[in-house]
C-alpha cells in the first residue's frame, strides 16, 4: 500500500520575496535603541547601539529573529502565516520523472469539480507533454488568469484521461486534513497562524467518527504564533500548560490555552530539521503530556519568542505601517526544558523522508480478539504494527528504520496468537527473525563491559554519541577539553559557529574550533587565560561536573531555580570537602540535589581525569532528568 501522498507536496504557491536592498525606515534610530534596550532578551553591547541606522543596529545585533520590516515587508510577513491565495486549479503535487503526481485535490476547486484524484499523474498541459526537460516549469502551466481554461491530461490506473478546467482564485489552506487508510486522520500543518485552530477543529470534527489515530505533520513548519500552537496542541492534551516564557528580568510566566481537548485518540507528530519555534512547542507539549509520539528528525532548535511592535501597538513609532520584531522571551516546554539550540528529540529518530511511512506502520488498528501477526510497542502509549504490512517489500525499509530507532528500554512485544497473547522480544531479535539484512543497530562494539553501557547505548540511539568512526567508543579513555566541547556541541545540536575565533591556540581549521567557540559563547567553558583554551589538556572530574551544571541550568528551569535557591551551607557539606571551592556548588546541584552523578560525590576523585563513559553517563542522566530524551 503506497502512501506517497503523505510526503511534503510541491504546492502551487506564489513566492513571497523581501526587498534585497535596505529601505528607509520610518522608525527613528533613537526609537529603535529605546525599544531594543527595554525589551530585548539580553543586554545589548553599546557598540551595537552606537550604529547609525536602524538596519545597521539590527545587523550588528546578530540575532536572525530580530528584524525591522518596511510596511510592504510587514504585510508579506503577516500573509506568510495565513492561507495562500492563487489563481489555478487547486491541487498540490510532486514532480516525478514521469510527470506531475497529484498529492492532494483541494475541496471546492476546479480540480475537484473536474474529477481529479490523489494519485493521478498529469502528463500533459494544453497538449504539451511533460518531460524531463520541462518538468520544473510544467507546474506553472496550470496557473494563469482567472476565467481562462486549461486542458489537463492525466493517467489513472494506466488509462489516459483529458479534462478541461476553468482557472479561478482558490485558497490553499496552510492546514489541511484528510483520512488515510480509512481510520487515520492526517493533519498537514505548514504554519501556525490565525486560521490554524479553526482548521484543526474542522478536521478533528469531520473525521471524529472515523479516525482512531491522528498524524500531525509539522515537517518544514517554521513556526508562527505561539498562542496558535498552544491552542492546537490543547486539542490533543486538553487545557494543560503549554510552556513558560522567561523575560530579560528572569521573570517566568506560564502560558497555555483554555481550548478543550477534542480527541483522546493517540497522535503521532512528524518532525524534521526545519520544524521550528512554535511547532517545536507543539511537539514538546505532545511529548511532555504523553499524548503521543514524535517521529522523524530532530527539530531546528529555536527556543526564543519575539514580540512585534507595530502601528497597532505604538502608532507614534510606526505611523507608516512598518514594524520591529524583537526577541523578548526564552521559551520552555511544559516540564520546564528549553528547545533552544537543542531542539526536540523525537521519540523515534528516523530519517524525515521515511518518517511518514514509519508513522503509518505504528498506526495499525488495535487487534480485536486475535493478536496474530502483530507487534506491540509500549512507548508513551501503546502502538501496534501489522507485520504483514511491515514485512511487505514496499515497507521493509521503514520497518527496519523503526526497529533501529527503538531505545532498548522500550518494551517490544510480539504476538503469540489468541486474544491477549504477547511475548517480550527485541528489535535485534525481530530483525534476525525476519531477515532484515539492512538492520544496523545504533551501538558500539566495545561497550558491553562498561558499567554505563545503557547510558552510552541510549545516547547512540538518539545520535548524541557517534564514536570515533570505527564502530568503537573507547569508554575508559579520558577526555580532552576539545573532545568534551565536541561532545556537548553534538548533544546540543549546535549549528556551525560563524563568529570570531575566541582563542589564540584554537586553529580556525581544526576539527574542534566550531565546538570550542560555541561552548565558550554559551558560557559553558572558559579559557585558561591570555586568550588560550589549552584544547589538548585533560578534563578532570570537578571541571567536567562544573561544565555540566552550567549546561543543566541553561536546559531546565527547575535546575536553574534549584541552583538559585541553594541553601547557604550546602557547599560546606563534608562530602564536598575534597572539591575545589569553585566546583562545590555544581557538585551539590547535580549530585546532592538531583542525584545525576554516576557515583556519590564522596566516591569521585575531583582531580582524576573524566572518562568518556563517565561523560556519557552524566550527559544521559541530565537529558533524561530534564525530559529532553523522551524515555
Amino acid at each position: 500500500m503506497a502512501h506517497r501522498h503523505l510526503f511534503r507536496p510541491l504546492a502551487l504557491t506564489l513566492a513571497l520575496t523581501l526587498a534585497l536592498t535596505p529601505a528607509a525606515s520610518a522608525l527613528t534610530t533613537d526609537q529603535a535603541r529605546e525599544l531594543l534596550t527595554d525589551y530585548y532578551i539580553d543586554e545589548i553591547p553599546q557598540s551595537v547601539l552606537d550604529q547609525e541606522t536602524v538596519q545597521q543596529i539590527v545587523e550588528a545585533l546578530g540575532d536572525p529573529y530580530t528584524q525591522y520590516f518596511t510596511a510592504e515587508e510587514y504585510a508579506q510577513f503577516n500573509s506568510s502565516m495565513e492561507d495562500t491565495g492563487l489563481v489555478g486549479i487547486g491541487i498540490a503535487m510532486l514532480t516525478v520523472q514521469e510527470g506531475l503526481l497529484v498529492q492532494r485535490v483541494y475541496q471546492d476547486t476546479p480540480a475537484a469539480e473536474g474529477g481529479l484524484q490523489t494519485g493521478d499523474l498529469i502528463v500533459a498541459v494544453d497538449g504539451k507533454a511533460i518531460t524531463g526537460d520541462n518538468l520544473l516549469v510544467a507546474a506553472s502551466w496550470l496557473q494563469g488568469e482567472e476565467g481562462t481554461q486549461v486542458e489537463v491530461t492525466y493517467l489513472r490506473d494506466g488509462t489516459e484521461h483529458t479534462v478541461t478546467l476553468t482557472r479561478r482564485a482558490v485558497v490553499l489552506p496552510a492546514t489541511y486534513t484528510e483520512l488515510v487508510d480509512g481510520h487515520i486522520g492526517y493533519i498537514d500543518c505548514d504554519t501556525f497562524g490565525g486560521d490554524t485552530l479553526e482548521h484543526f477543529l474542522d478536521g478533528l470534527e469531520t473525521y471524529a467518527s472515523q479516525a482512531d489515530q491522528w498524524l500531525v505533520d509539522l515537517q518544514d513548519n517554521g513556526g508562527g504564533m505561539v498562542n496558535a500552537a498552544a491552542a492546537t496542541s490543547s486539542c490533543f492534551t486538553g487545557d494543560e500548560m503549554t510552556g513558560y516564557y522567561r523575560d530579560k528580568s528572569g521573570r517566568i510566566t506560564p502560558f497555555g490555552s483554555d481550548q478543550e481537548q477534542q480527541t483522546t485518540q493517540p497522535v503521532i507528530v512528524l518532525t524534521n530539521e526545519n520544524t521550528a519555534s512554535a511547532s517545536e512547542l507543539f511537539a514538546a507539549a505532545i511529548r511532555d503530556h504523553d499524548a503521543g509520539l514524535v517521529v522523524g528528525g530532530r527539530t531546528y532548535g529555536k527556543g526564543v519568542a519575539q514580540n512585534v511592535f507595530d502601528q497597532a501597538v505604538l502608532p507614534d513609532y510606526f505611523p507608516d505601517g512598518d514594524a520591529l520584531k524583537i526577541t523578548t522571551y526564552r521559551l520552555f516546554s511544559p516540564i520546564g526544558s528549553t528547545t533552544n539550540t537543542i531542539g526536540v528529540f523525537p521519540h523515534l529518530l528516523v530519517d524525515s523522508a521515511i518518517a511518514p511511512e514509519v508513522a503509518l506502520l505504528l498506526s495499525s488498528a488495535c487487534p480485536d480478539q486475535d493478536t496474530g501477526n502483530t507487534l506491540r510497542i509500549d512507548f508513551a502509549q501503546t502502538w501496534y504494527v501489522d507485520l504483514d504490512a511491515a514485512l511487505s517489500q514496499d515497507h521493509r525499509p521503514a520497518f527496519t528504520a523503526l526497529l533501529e530507532a527503538l531505545p532498548e528500554t522500550v518494551p517490544v512485544l510480539e504476538d503469540t496468537g489468541g486474544a491477549d497473547g504477547w511475548t517480550n522480544t527485541t528489535a535485534a531479535a525481530l530483525a534476525e527473525k525476519y531477515g532484515l539484512t539492512d538492520y544496523t543497530p545504533r551501538t558500539f562494539s566495545d561497550i558491553a563491559g562498561s558499567p554505563y553501557r545503557q547510558a552510552i547505548q541510549l545516547l547512540a540511539t538518539y545520535g548524541v554519541l557517534q564514536g570515533d568512526g570505527s564502530g568503537t567508543f573507547r569508554p575508559t579513555e579520558g577526555l580532552t577539553r576539545a573532545q568534551l566541547c565536541a561532545l556537548l556541541a553534538q548533544a546540543l545540536h549546535c549549528k556551525s559557529y560563524t563568529g570570531a575565533n575566541l582563542f589564540s591556540d584554537v586553529p580556525e581549521d581544526s576539527w574542534y574550533a566550531s565546538a570550542v567557540n560555541t561552548m565558550a559563547r554559551m558560557g559553558l567553558v572558559e579559557g585558561v587565560g591570555d586568550r588560550r583554551f589549552d584544547p589538548d589538556a585533560p578534563v578532570d572530574h570537578q571541571q567536567f561536573i562544573t561544565m555540566m551544571a552550567r549546561l543543566g541550568r541553561q536546559l531546565n528551569l527547575a535546575l536553574d531555580l534549584t541552583a538559585s535557591s541553594q541553601p547557604a551551607d550546602a557547599a560546606e557539606a563534608p562530602e564536598l570537602a575534597e572539591y575545589a571551592v569553585w566546583a562545590r556548588d555544581s557538585v551539590w546541584l547535580l549530585g546532592e540535589s538531583a542525584s545525576l552523578l554516576w557515583d556519590e560525590p564522596e566516591n569521585i576523585d575531583p582531580t582524576a581525569p573524566a572518562t568518556r563513559e563517565e561523560a556519557a553517563a552524566l550527559t544521559s542522566s541530565l537529558l533524561v532528568h530534564t525530559g529532553l530524551l523522551p524515555v
